[in-house]
């Protein structure tokens, strides 16, 4: 880019969930813009055909595949990385996730919550953000400048019926990014940065049968998200990749603590 403040070219770039819709949406234009990417995924196939993916069009791509929650698998990880390329600029928490035992479901109540489900529900999603955070955050320190950028949810501050595991490691992520990010510049300086982005309504593998029929219409549900978001539709998910480039580059080098709703107006919205 022509603005020196927006360049994120030769940045490395670390990113969780990076074979999920979004997650690897928002590698792909990370990699067009220059930055080098590496993707952390569950599944080794999924990771090795990303990355294999990638390859075909960009040189500086790595992909390793193990688990968030695995401290000693995402230390092995940094110690690759480092010894690869020498640093890690910023880190994209994008993994998570939700079970059905931790929704609410038709016919069902808060009384039929299984907390098996949900606590499964509150470690992939809250501790598979704050694990990273720390392992790759303290190279971060020791370094004297870093990135870190959560994904937060529309789920974080309102009680949107059914999912409420989802909702309340989502409102955790909200309070975490605020906590980590006045952590790490009252300690370590002004060249950390922790914010989260919080997007509205994307269809993803995980929600597409709940938001549209077979036939491409809206569900019930859908229909009242659309009906709840004044720009009346949902979101693409190239449309994250200008907040978080901006998230990640020098432009926002006094932003952080900031959760940045990316939601069509959703939040904005009352309903009347």
């Amino acid at each position: 880019m022509g603005n020196t403040l927006f360049d994120i070219s030769n940045k490395v770039i670390l990113i969780t969930g990076g074979t999920g819709v979004l997650g690897s949406s928002m590698a792909e234009y990370l990699l067009s813009e220059g930055a080098k990417i590496v993707l952390l995924g569950q599944t080794e196939g999924k990771v090795k055909s990303k990355v294999a993916g990638f390859k075909q069009k960009y040189t500086h791509v790595l992909g390793f595949s193990g688990s968030v929650l695995d401290k000693d698998f995402l230390e092995a990880v940094k110690n690759k990385v480092v010894e690869e390329w020498g640093r890690i600029d910023a880190l994209i928490n994008a993994a998570g996730g939700n079970m059905p035992g931790a929704v609410i479901g038709e016919g069902q109540t808060i009384f039929d919550l299984n907390m098996e489900d949900f606590r499964k529900v509150s470690e992939l999603n809250l501790d598979g953000s704050v694990i990273p955070s720390l392992v790759f955050g303290k190279l971060m320190a020791d370094q004297g400048h870093g990135c870190i950028l959560n994904v937060s949810s529309m789920a974080a501050t309102r009680a949107l019926t059914r999912v409420v595991g989802y909702s309340a490691s989502k409102a955790a992520i909200d309070n975490f990014t605020k906590w980590m990010a006045t952590e790490l510049a009252l300690k370590f300086g002004e060249g950390l940065r922790v914010n989260a982005i919080a997007p509205g309504f994307f269809i993803s593998n995980q929600n597409r049968k709940l938001l549209l029929n077979e036939d491409g219409s809206y569900t019930d549900r859908g229909k009242k998200i659309i009906d709840n978001t004044p720009m009346k539709r949902f979101g693409n998910a190239d449309e994250l990749h200008g907040a978080v480039h901006w998230l990640i580059s020098d432009a926002a080098s006094f932003v952080t603590g900031a959760i940045i709703p990316i939601d069509g107006g959703f939040s904005a919205y009352s309903g009347v």
